[in-house]
């Protein structure tokens, strides 16, 4: 098992990643003195495989736990989902001293995470990930929230775990395709933040798609690593530092909004979004356009989405769901670019005609 630690003064935690972790969750959770009554908030996939073990553990630690199960899908990160979720934390008793686990992936971590920050005007939560994707992002960080049918996380909050429980033994009923989307996350903190992490990547993803335990043990906790020493820096986005993490996020959060969340995988729309990133980086920075290859080819390899072919209508609704897009100031489009794998910035104004000329060069 490996360990890093998000360095946050008193709310700080630990991500532990390895092997068998699940099991141990009652001992880590009464280590933290948390409350007695807890409820396991998860979705109709996740659940029937792991929240009896996850209850019975609990229970043998001295907790009270109840389940709260949600339809799978990012369908369930929306406001009616959450006022449902309130009526089953008000009917279970859930107190200020309480705790809600959440078990599953992203879109779980997310609506738990949010129904933490808000019910009782916020009680403690812990995270158990179950697939790739948060384990290695979204689980870490503490930001929280549901959708609207406007744009991705419109609605949200700041709010920290007190523990990150990454049991890889989980990944073993992951669906392939659900597998490789959380790579594209994983390609993400090579470009942004360590170029020797995307070389690993690009030879050792042979073992990666095998799902060797070793080598996702420490790629994992790498990541986890990366986004704990932004999150201690910039937990706010204050600096810019954050925004780096939304390295090809502009474009793939528009792509989630306007197939209505159910045509793409959230790491599928995340891999179009950084091959349209690269060739914008190339086109208004200087990026080298050999690096933007090597990011579309690696994206490639995993499996993962490259382009897109967008109706004149499609185009026009991405724009308007871009502009509507968290990063946006002043009506103007801000992305982040690269100047080189390892080294990106925040911020840059892109005119909507080089998207457009980007749209046209990446359709499929």
């Amino acid at each position: 098992m490996r360990s890093v630690q998000v360095s946050l003064g008193d709310r700080s935690y630990s991500i532990h990643v390895g092997n068998g972790l699940l099991p141990k969750i009652g001992d880590y959770c009464r280590r933290l003195k948390l409350g007695e009554r807890c409820v396991i908030v998860t979705d109709s996939n996740v659940g029937p495989k792991y929240a009896d073990p996850l209850v019975r553990t609990l229970k043998m630690a001295g907790f009270v736990p109840n389940v709260v199960t949600v339809p799978a899908g990012e369908g369930s990160k929306s406001l009616k989902v959450v006022g449902e979720c309130f009526d089953q934390l008000a009917m279970k008793r859930l107190e200020r001293r309480s705790f809600i686990i959440a078990l599953g992936g992203g879109v779980v971590g997310d609506l738990a995470g949010f129904l933490a920050a808000t019910y009782l005007r916020g009680v403690a939560y812990v995270q158990v990930p179950t697939t790739l994707l948060a384990q290695v992002d979204s689980s870490v960080g503490g930001k929280v929230g549901v959708n609207l049918k406007a744009g991705k996380n419109l609605v949200g909050a700041f709010h920290q775990p007190r523990l990150v429980l990454c049991d890889l033994d989980t990944l073993g009923t992951l669906p392939d395709r659900e597998y490789r989307a959380g790579l594209a996350e994983i390609v993400k903190y090579g470009v942004i933040k360590d170029s020797e992490l995307f070389r690993r990547l690009e030879r050792e993803l042979d073992k990666i798609l095998k799902r060797d335990a070793n080598t996702l043990t420490g790629i994992i906790s790498r990541c986890c690593t990366i986004k704990a020493e932004v999150v201690g820096a910039d937990e706010f986005e204050t600096t810019g530092l954050r925004a780096t993490l939304n390295w090809g996020h502009t474009l793939g959060h528009g792509l989630e909004a306007i197939s209505g969340y159910n045509e793409y995988l959230h790491g599928e729309a995340i891999s179009i979004g950084q091959v349209a990133a690269a060739r914008l980086s190339t086109r208004m920075l200087g990026f080298p356009e050999k690096d933007a290859e090597r990011i579309r080819d690696l994206l490639q390899r995993c499996g993962l989405p490259i382009s897109v072919k967008l109706a004149p209508k499609k185009r026009e609704a991405l724009f308007d769901a871009m502009r509507l897009d968290k990063k946006v100031a002043q009506g103007e489009l801000k992305f982040v670019l690269a100047n080189a794998i390892g080294d990106v910035v925040t911020g840059q104004r892109v005119p909507d005609a080089d998207i457009t000329a980007i749209l046209n060069s990446i359709g499929a």
